[in-house]
């Protein structure tokens, strides 16, 4: 019996989230108004009323921005509530930004294990990222952590090289961090040595990673750019106990 409800509410949250899912004719009415306004080619993903000032939210991709009702006029910009500070447009791309972390394929980075290893990160560094580098002696500094490394090479023509080099060394991990702490070249790695380079580019376009470091938690948020010790620590916290509340 027990087995049956919860199906039968599996059931039901999905017809749910299908419903929430489905545009209304009033948001329907408005896509089809605000299409025109963009280029030949640009995709809406989608049209939803906010719950303020009789916004519509026009989404495409992973960019927000705001229209009335007859799509007369279009805002670009965030949207903040003047009275407590909430910045909607923020939780909103947050959101939208969220990736399944179990989904990331984390046999292809380089895994550093301190103390029990408990709390875990991933985070995108590209080996010329000169703030990745400052980043790696926050990471230094820290404990009972564990930290997956996508070599992401965006930077500099020979960042893929120096990945390939660290990849193949013996101890990447060491290798890895000889050269982001210390300046310490990896040796020239062999020819015939394969790497997951152009995996993990792929991985990092998809992901819309525009710049490192980037940081990735286990709910699936994650912090763009260098975040210090403080924030860093708070943020694996609230993603503990996030992804502990989803399970």
């Amino acid at each position: 019996m027990k087995i049956i409800k919860q199906a039968l509410a599996a059931m039901l949250l999905g017809m749910m989230t299908l419903s929430a899912m489905a545009e209304t004719p009033q948001e329907a009415q408005v896509r089809k108004l605000i299409q025109p306004t963009f280029r030949e080619g640009v995709k809406i993903d989608s049209v939803t009323k906010t719950s303020y000032s009789g916004l519509y939210e026009v989404r495409i991709g992973s960019d927000i921005l705001y229209t009335d009702e007859k799509a007369q006029y279009l805002f670009t910009g965030e949207i903040i509530d003047a009275k407590n500070g909430t910045n909607y447009t923020k939780a909103r791309t947050d959101d939208l930004s969220k990736v399944k972390f179990s989904d990331l394929p984390l046999d292809s980075a380089l895994k550093m294990v301190r103390g029990d290893g408990k709390r875990v990160i991933a985070v995108f560094e590209d080996p010329n990222c000169g703030y990745c580098k400052q980043f790696r002696k926050t990471l230094a500094t820290m404990d009972n952590i564990t930290v997956y490394t996508f070599m992401y090479n965006i930077l500099a023509e020979d960042s893929k090289t120096k990945s390939k080099n660290i990849w193949c060394s013996p101890d990447r991990n060491k290798a890895w961090d000889d050269w982001m702490i210390n300046g310490k070249v990896a040796p020239e790695a062999a020819a015939n040595c394969t790497t997951p380079n152009d995996k993990i580019f792929a991985l990092g376009q998809k992901l819309r990673v525009t710049g490192t470091p980037s940081v990735f938690f286990t709910d699936g948020s994650r912090a763009p750019g260098m975040v210090d010790i403080k924030t860093l620590e708070s943020r694996i916290a609230a993603a503990s106990s996030n992804a502990a509340k989803a399970n």
